[in-house]
């Protein structure tokens, strides 16, 4: 793959679930914990079986997230890394999963009218946009749903499944359904009442569904890819990826096989 082709995030996903294979989407954060091992870090993921990326583009106030990615952020932050940044860190890693570009609004807001326009072009698939509840900003929202982008939205685990139907009408790609309240971070055990809250979402909507917070291991991720379309994994990866990209690719690597090996 060429730089700046992006991989249309939704057929990817529908793809993946098509054939059975439960999708791993990983989190890190653009610049953590530097910039060249953040691009071998992106290149590494794709190699130990990630399916999908998420880039976090770093944000002086990450309310939503835990002190993992609080941390990470601020380093990124401290060595320059911007919204413009991350995208060149897209185009440079040349992936062959799709690229979700996480965020919070100010970030993409300050970078211009046509930031959009510019992820795409750098071969990001998706946007997710942490603070931008359904409803809130519908100009925004317009804005983000008529881009090349996938546009990624948040459930919330007491979210009601008739607000569950609004939210995934507003989005694409995938649903990436939050498996506790609070915020991001590794956890020891998966919530008891995530059962019946994706049985609540797939009643609302068609989309894939991945679940995200508190997963960290390969046992967690099986427990939860046997309920789900897939996983979303974070936290455990950055604070990995603080040791050594080469920890934080092993990591994958058992979450990969975790999931592989759902009804073996």
């Amino acid at each position: 793959m060429t730089a700046g082709t992006s991989v249309p995030l939704t057929q990817h996903m529908q793809g993946l679930r098509a054939s059975g294979r439960k999708a791993l989407v990983t989190y890190v954060t653009a610049g953590h914990p530097d910039l060249a091992r953040s691009t071998a870090l992106l290149q590494g993921l794709e190699s130990a079986g990630a399916d999908c990326i998420e880039l976090g583009v770093p944000f002086s106030d990450p309310l939503a997230d835990g002190p993992v990615i609080q941390r990470s952020s601020q380093i990124a932050l401290e060595q320059g890394m911007n919204l413009d940044g991350a995208l060149d860190m897209v185009r440079h890693a040349s992936l062959s999963v799709p690229v979700v570009l996480f965020s919070y609004l100010n970030p993409l807001l300050n970078a211009g009218s046509d930031a959009l326009v510019r992820a795409a072009e750098a071969g990001v698939s998706g946007i997710l946009i942490t603070d931008l509840p359904v409803g809130a900003d519908p100009e925004r929202e317009a804005w983000l749903g008529a881009s090349h982008l996938a546009y990624v939205r948040l459930v919330a685990p007491t979210t009601p499944a008739t607000r569950m139907a609004e939210i995934a009408r507003h989005g694409s790609g995938f649903v990436y359904l939050i498996s506790r309240l609070g915020v991001t971070g590794v956890s020891d055990s998966v919530a008891d009442e995530l059962p019946a809250t994706i049985d609540r979402l797939r009643g609302a909507t068609d989309l894939p569904i991945c679940v995200g917070f508190g997963i960290s291991t390969a046992a967690q991720a099986a427990e939860v890819g046997a309920l789900a379309d897939g996983v979303v994994v974070g936290s455990a990866i950055v604070r990995a990826a603080e040791s050594s990209v080469a920890e934080a690719i092993a990591l994958v690597r058992d979450l990969r096989a975790g999931l592989d090996g759902i009804g073996r």
